[in-house]
């Protein structure tokens, strides 16, 4: 047995790992797309999968799954395994990465959409199942709560080298991607009871996040700001997790507010139809939800549909929107994919409203090395510039940065990970992160474990 990677060892995009259980069998772990400085012109899988029986995705993020529709087209025939919720989403991820990056032609989208709907096979979480195995080994599976998104989970496996004889059992652990801790909607992961292999993301290796009550101050305070120039708040956001986290967090915030205050009358812009479907999966799944969230829902809150929210949906309303804002002084927050700028119509209104000395820009998570996030991230506390569709444009624009609402775990929560477990893993594989998140991370790890366990960084 042994474990392949192909894809975010050397980044934090393009998640697939292949565990090989013997020179039959191998189980892949996600298969996602490249993107930043990551990203390659040719997406097609460039190892072999002859010997791949099946799939297992622990969540529907475009870098854990957009290559999957490659998969298939180079052949793969086995089962994709994943939890309810991720089923739910995942036709709809992979028919927005197929628009968005391969063809709109509605019959190869239905064609690759059906074939992906009858491999998917829905697993709860805790409960075993087995994976297709060839040779004298088998492999079980089962998804444990991750709290990164809606559905995402991480994945035990145990392979046992003789059936009679459980001893013989090793348990691998791929973490896909962790959730941070205090996060209102999803429960923060619990570690296993043990893994003897432990493969383990390290987004934030080398950071710790802000506490709640510090992040939702910042967001408060940048809003407030805008507020009182009639500015717009522009917040770059994924789709899936950190749209339907901060729509909770605004709705708290308006709620609260005094009935006199002008929280009251501010406008919250969701323009994304991803995000709104996304959203509605989440008020599908609200069962997931952690108890905070169930409270106010019992209460007769809407946290994810309150009444400041609109929704924007066609791009005829999209440009209408901009178009709207650049013209009147009337303060907003848009919430728009994608969230690293890499593509989507965030960039129309980073185009439009970078130059304005009203505009404030908050990121609230991870921008990949390579991405119009990340250039922002860097030239704009300096007064510098980007370039949006070949044109230089000066950011004027305030940029504010809140690690506390990413939906990856901090140093302190992949510390704790590992900690947590009753039998520690020998041999930890870092992968899912920046040369310095994985260097530190690997030397907490030696650190707190001893030598005696093996730290490797994936390759």
């Amino acid at each position: 047995m042994h474990i392949l990677h192909h894809g975010a060892v050397n980044g934090v995009t393009g998640s697939c790992h292949e565990l090989a259980v013997n020179k039959h069998t191998s189980i892949l772990i996600d298969c996602g797309l490249f993107q930043g400085e990551d990203a390659k012109a040719d997406l097609s899988i460039e190892f072999d999968i002859a010997c791949v029986t099946a799939l297992i995705v622990t969540h529907c993020h475009i870098d854990h799954v957009g290559r999957i529709p490659y998969l298939l087209a180079a052949g793969f025939k086995g089962p994709i395994f994943t939890t309810l919720a991720s089923a739910s989403l995942l036709p709809l991820v992979i028919e927005d990465a197929l628009k968005v990056g391969v063809t709109r032609d509605p019959k190869i989208i239905k064609a690759c959409i059906s074939l992906l709907s009858k491999r998917i096979i829905t697993v709860d979480y805790k409960n075993w199942f087995e994976l297709p195995c060839k040779g004298e080994q088998r492999a079980k599976a089962r998804f444990q709560r991750a709290g990164h998104i809606l559905g995402s989970a991480y994945v035990e496996i145990d392979v046992v080298n003789k059936p009679s004889l459980s001893k013989n059992t090793h348990r691998v652990v791929f973490s896909g991607d962790l959730g941070a801790p205090y996060t209102p909607l999803l429960s923060a992961p619990k570690p296993p009871y043990k893994a003897d292999t432990l493969v383990i993301e390290s987004t934030y290796g080398d950071k710790n996040h802000q506490g709640r009550k510090e992040r939702t101050q910042i967001l408060k305070s940048v809003i407030e700001r805008a507020v009182s120039d009639n500015g717009i708040v522009l917040v770059p956001a994924f789709s899936i997790g950190r749209t339907q986290e901060l729509l909770y967090e605004l709705e708290q915030l308006i709620y609260k507010a005094p009935k006199n205050s002008k929280w009251r009358d501010i406008h919250v812009i969701l323009d994304s139809p991803m995000a709104a479907n996304f959203t509605d999966q989440y008020i599908k799944f609200k069962h997931l939800w952690d108890a905070e969230a169930k409270r106010k829902v019992a209460k007769g809150r809407h946290p994810l549909d309150f009444e400041n929210l609109t929704t924007v949906d066609t791009h005829k309303e999209h440009m209408a929107i901009i178009n709207y804002l650049s013209t009147r002084q009337t303060p907003a927050i848009i919430l728009a994919a994608s969230g690293m700028c890499s593509g989507g119509r965030i960039v129309n209104y980073l185009e439009r409203f970078l130059p304005y000395k009203t505009t404030d820009v908050l990121f609230v998570g991870y921008q990949g090395r390579g991405t119009l996030g990340r250039d922002i991230q860097k030239y704009g506390p300096r007064n510098g510039y980007v370039f949006i569709n070949d044109t230089r444009i000066t950011i004027n624009a305030k940029v504010h940065t809140i690690s506390g609402y990413s939906a990856h775990a901090d140093q302190n929560g992949l510390i704790k990970f590992v900690t947590g477990m009753r039998k520690k893993p020998s041999h930890i594989k870092i992968v899912h992160g920046d040369e310095s998140a994985k260097n530190t991370l690997a030397k907490k790890y030696k650190e707190l474990l001893g030598e005696d366990i093996k730290v490797e960084i994936g390759k």
